[in-house]
């Protein structure tokens, strides 16, 4: 098969389609023909030799794919050849086929095209595992999420929404923070020119978030912890704002808060299977349902995944960028 490699850590150009040796399922596995894979941040970082695969996973870049199964390995039940599906993985989407964990696997959702789910099964999992599963955030509750616009921030706005919360936003530039108002988003800043701090406070009374969803890491860790209501929880998921920061510890004993940082992608089997269980019985109701929907920025044939990460790195897109086979 082909599949996208890297040979040596570099820019995009590093990125080069390939002919590579073909997948086989294992005890528990399936082998699913790729139609779609998506690009997230940590393939981003994976090229440039700063995020290398979990030992036992694939070495070519990809969490997630949609597509067809092709083959069930050993032990695999409730899964058939053919099935349409969608998947959660820890490398390897950027292919023409993949071998995939059953409890990795997802059912394409009602109203959604096959190439269009492959956006949905790294951002769902992560939003729904980091703001539901652990910060366990509630209706009536307030939502900061920082990166409104991007692939996990589209899903943590309309999430946020259908559990009844109130969403606040950061993104940068009237057009993005437009794109999050349509997602249902209640609260727009503009992190470029307004603190988010004091537009939260103002927009809740004072209060501030209960839960903030946060990208940026040690850059926003102090703000983050201001904005934070009494009881509120920091789920820290990415750290493109920097990896160190001091942290007054005052400021969490005051506020009874807490702060939470998780990956996906070296969970244990057993987690992340738990994790998509959860996201199958919660959140594909609300796909099927037509209250969330995936967000897709743009397409573009995996030949040219090159391009697409060109587009992620200057951040001028919304929502998920494809790569189709």
């Amino acid at each position: 098969m082909h599949a996208i490699t890297i040979e040596q850590p570099g820019g995009p150009e590093a990125l080069v389609w390939a002919e590579v040796p073909d997948p086989v399922a294992d005890e528990g596995e399936v082998l699913v023909e790729v139609a779609a894979s998506a690009v997230n941040r940590a393939d981003v970082l994976q090229r440039q030799g700063l995020y290398d695969p979990p030992p036992d996973a694939s070495p070519y870049p990809g969490l997630e794919c949609s597509g067809r199964i092709v083959a069930l390995g050993p032990g695999v039940s409730g899964w058939a050849v053919g099935d349409e599906v969608c998947a959660l993985l820890s490398g390897g989407g950027y292919a023409q086929r993949v071998a995939v964990p059953a409890g990795q696997l997802l059912p394409v959702p009602t109203g959604v095209d096959l190439v269009t789910a492959a956006a949905l099964p790294e951002v769902v999992a992560t939003v729904w595992s980091n703001v539901f599963m652990v910060a366990g955030l509630r209706p009536g509750e307030t939502l900061l999420v920082h990166g409104g616009s991007s692939g996990i921030g589209t899903m943590a706005i309309q999430l946020g929404k259908a559990v009844g919360a109130k969403v606040a936003v950061t993104a940068g530039g009237k057009e993005k923070l437009a794109r999050c108002a349509e997602l249902g988003a209640d609260v727009l800043i503009d992190y470029r020119e307004q603190d988010f701090v004091e537009e939260l406070r103002s927009a809740t009374g004072g209060a501030g978030a209960d839960v903030v969803l946060d990208i940026m890491g040690a850059k926003y860790l102090a703000r983050n912890l201001d904005a934070l209501a009494m009881n509120g929880r920091l789920a820290v998921i990415g750290l493109q704002g920097g990896v160190k920061a001091e942290l007054d510890l005052r400021t969490l004993l005051a506020k009874r808060a807490a702060i939470t940082a998780t990956s996906l992608r070296a969970r244990p089997l057993e987690e992340k299977a738990a994790i998509v269980a959860a996201v199958r019985e919660h959140v594909w109701p609300l796909i099927a349902a037509g209250r969330v929907r995936p967000v897709v920025h743009a397409a573009y044939p995996i030949a040219e995944a090159a391009e697409a990460h060109r587009i992620l790195e200057a951040s001028t897109h919304v929502g998920k960028l494809l790569l189709t086979l």
